[in-house]
């Protein structure tokens, strides 16, 4: 990833709020504005708090179709972020995803973790591919992890 990526990243965001705010009465413009306000906040609290990380845009067929964002910690390798455009969500190219990742944690004998929302959808792909909540009180969000088996 690369700043040029960053309209990509903003409309990407945008995507994954977009049920979120839609019971709100705010004129679409104000929501596009909040939307891309808080996408800026998101991307500076990122390079602030996991320096190092690699942040990757996910291409099919050379067109961006999403972001992986990785940060090495001791013993483990957290999912900074992990997001598909609307057209691509549902079709295992997450699964994939994840699944090499778990190749390369297992390799270099590490966990997988991830913060997710309680109202993520995504939820059931998580708990399906192995994760397991690690830590339930954090707020809004749920600490996941993965493991290799034994």
């Amino acid at each position: 990833m690369s700043d040029a990526d960053l309209p990509f990243t903003a409309a990407l965001y945008a995507s994954t709020r977009t049920e979120e705010l839609a019971p709100l009465p705010w004129p679409e413009e104000a929501k596009r504005m909040f939307l891309a306000q808080q996408h800026a906040a998101q991307h500076a609290h990122y390079q602030q708090h996991y320096r190092g990380m690699e942040a990757w845009i996910v291409e099919h067929g050379g067109a961006a179709i999403g972001r992986l964002y990785l940060h090495d910690m001791p013993g483990e390798i957290r999912i900074v972020d992990i997001s598909l455009i609307p057209e691509a969500r549902g079709q295992g190219i997450g699964a994939a995803l994840l699944h090499d990742l778990f190749a390369q944690a297992r390799l270099r004998e590490r966990r997988v973790t991830i913060h997710v929302e309680k109202n993520n959808p995504a939820r059931t792909l998580y708990a399906r591919l192995g994760f397991t909540i690690l830590d339930d009180d954090r707020g809004a969000y749920d600490l996941w992890e993965w493991r290799a088996a034994a």
